[in-house]
């Protein structure tokens, strides 16, 4: 097993590698606790600081920890796990190849492969989708020149697979140069959407179907990944206001509201902890319930304050899925609830939604309620007028 394999697991080569030398994956398990200990550093590395971690000194330890913690994902079986634990890996990637690329010197590479370009590019079959622009791709070294100036041309549909996830103006394909299907991108552009297909090689093979004579040997592994898991706050500062993209109990909840039905105490507590982590004033949301039945504006702001620590030492989170089901509030489940956030939190369920979409398409519900009431301004100074 050659360093450039533990470098970049992912890679057929690598799994090839591991083949060839007849390594039998439950034995080690079983047998190599350094490897699983890398293992579980690398799924922890990836939940806490968004990498998989420094690699072993050890080349097979290192190779062989990537199966290893792939196995631990897949056991664990979390959606907001496997994506983290996807970007990590790229990120990670990114940054060797990247360092790899600029890294022209013979002497570090005297004595193993050598990962190019071209190499990266076949590994994804995308040697055909990709072409520097006025010669050849090269070994990489001209995508990280200084000033990342030399240009590439990407086929619009690699294009468009490769550029789906990364947020900002300047990756929409109506801001990018376009001629005969091609994308003009620069060299640093390259490496990211080089980065982005890690990721959905990674992503795409999760969760694993794993022998129950792996399993049985890493039952305190997964056990310890989970609890780490339930103690980490994994949604992100959400401060969009999308009802639509809401969980069907949430969304639930803000209908019975705005229809002014009564709402037991635990229901009102859901779906106003649930606004305000997702970035709603109290005044937002006192609005909202002041259609409700029984409605007191001092009462509704203190609960919401309270709610939000304003006014006590707890920032109260929503309830999850399973104490949602408790009190009768989870209602009219749908694929994402069963398949993507395994019933796990309503926040994560939202977070999710939010990831699905293109940022630059979604209308925060506050900026139409402000467009809403300047019409009504303008409306009023017409008449007046």
């Amino acid at each position: 097993m050659q360093p450039i394999h533990a470098r970049y697991p992912f890679r057929q080569v690598s799994r090839q590698a591991v083949g060839e030398a007849g390594v039998d994956l439950a034995a080690v398990v079983a047998e190599e606790p350094e490897v699983v200990a890398r293992g579980v550093e690398r799924v922890v590395w990836a939940l806490e600081d968004g990498t998989v971690g420094e690699a072993h000194d050890v080349d097979r330890i290192e190779l062989l920890s990537y199966p290893v913690a792939r196995v631990l994902v897949s056991l664990v079986d979390e959606h907001i796990l496997t994506r983290r634990y996807a970007q990590a890996e790229a990120a990670t990637a990114y940054e060797r190849f990247t360092a790899d690329f600029a890294d022209t010197s013979e002497l570090k590479y005297a004595n193993t492969d050598r990962l190019t370009l071209p190499d990266l590019l076949a590994e994804f079959d995308l040697a055909d989708a990709v072409r520097a622009a006025g010669g050849t791709v090269g070994d990489g070294s001209a995508a990280v020149a200084d000033g990342q100036s030399r240009e590439f041309l990407v086929g619009v549909g690699t294009y468009l697979d490769l550029a789906s996830d990364q947020r900002g103006d300047e990756w929409r394909l109506v801001n990018r140069a376009l001629a005969d299907g091609e994308v003009v991108v620069d060299g640093e552009e390259l490496l990211v959407l080089l980065r982005q297909a890690v990721r959905h090689r990674i992503d795409d093979g999760l969760p694993l179907s794993v022998p129950e004579a792996i399993e049985s040997e890493v039952t305190e592994e997964v056990e310890d990944v989970r609890e780490r898991l339930s103690e980490l706050d994994l949604t992100r500062e959400i401060d969009t206001v999308v009802p639509e993209l809401f969980p069907p109990c949430m969304k639930s909840l803000l209908d019975r509201v705005q229809k002014g039905e009564h709402l037991e105490h635990h229901s009102r507590f859901a779906i106003a902890s649930f606004l305000t982590s997702i970035g709603m004033t109290t005044d937002e949301i006192v609005d909202i319930f002041q259609v409700n039945p029984g409605f007191g504006e001092e009462a509704t702001r203190y609960q919401v304050d309270h709610i939000r620590g304003a006014t006590s030492p707890t920032d109260y989170s929503p309830p999850s899925c399973a104490t949602m089901q408790s009190y009768g509030d989870c209602v009219n489940k749908d694929d994402i609830c069963e398949d993507v956030i395994d019933e796990s939190h309503p926040l994560n369920y939202y977070e999710h939604r939010l990831d699905q979409e293109d940022e630059d398409e979604l209308t925060d519900w506050r900026d139409e309620q402000g467009d809403d009431a300047s019409d009504e301004a303008d409306e009023a100074d017409a008449e007046e007028a």
